[in-house]
């Protein structure tokens, strides 16, 4: 399938992918889409927002909370649905812990082959009613957390409008979403925001204002 990519020019700065600054934010590759993974149904937020052109989906991962709070102001912005990427194996703060050599995620980082994460589920029930979808992740050495990368890959999103979003001390996005958009091989996907570990709700919403959903 071919790709409608419009990348935007909200984050031009370069990525740096220095890890002290990459790991700092808060902390997840899986290619391949689980067997017989059973379907959740994404948290509804109905309690105002913006309309949306159609109906939005936020699906994110967290690793310490900081882009947990960005997914809900997203969804409260535009009264979309909540989708949490779970690892079916948990990280703890010891395997987050980026200054140990031995934890799980430098060993991740650096082997590729152990980042097929796994997730509680990568599907989406309803998934054919989402016109938007919002995936978020936290920025880990330059790229997107590896945990969303099983979610990127086991959905289809054409005729979706894909907008990622980051949290990162910082690091821009970079090209975490064109690597993502990649991935998936479908959906219109656009360039996307990087937000600050401590962005407060306002900044979100005029964010997600400009987009002009």
């Amino acid at each position: 399938m071919n790709i409608t990519r419009t990348w935007r020019s909200w984050a031009a700065l370069g990525s740096s992918i220095a890890i002290t600054f990459a790991m700092s934010a808060c902390g997840g590759t899986s290619g391949n889409e689980p067997n017989a993974e059973p379907q959740r149904t994404a948290q509804s937020r109905q309690d105002g927002g913006t309309a949306a052109s159609g109906n939005v989906l936020v699906a994110y991962f967290s690793a310490s909370g900081n882009t947990e709070r960005v997914a809900q102001y997203i969804a409260e912005a535009t009264g979309g649905d909540l989708f949490h990427l779970e690892p079916a194996d948990p990280y703890t703060d010891e395997d987050l812990d980026w200054t140990d050599a031995s934890s799980r995620v430098n060993a991740e980082h650096e082997d590729e082959s152990l980042r097929d994460i796994e997730l509680v589920s990568a599907s989406v029930d309803n998934w054919d009613d989402y016109d938007v979808v919002f995936i978020g992740y936290p920025i880990w050495w330059g790229i997107a957390a590896w945990p969303v990368n099983a979610f990127v890959t086991a959905n289809d999103f054409t005729g979706k409008t894909v907008i990622p979003f980051c949290t990162s001390s910082s690091s821009s996005i970079g090209d975490s979403g064109a690597l993502l958009a990649d991935m998936a091989g479908t959906g219109d996907w656009l360039g996307g925001e990087r937000f600050p570990s401590g962005a407060d709700e306002s900044a979100v919403g005029d964010w997600v204002a400009e987009l002009g959903l």
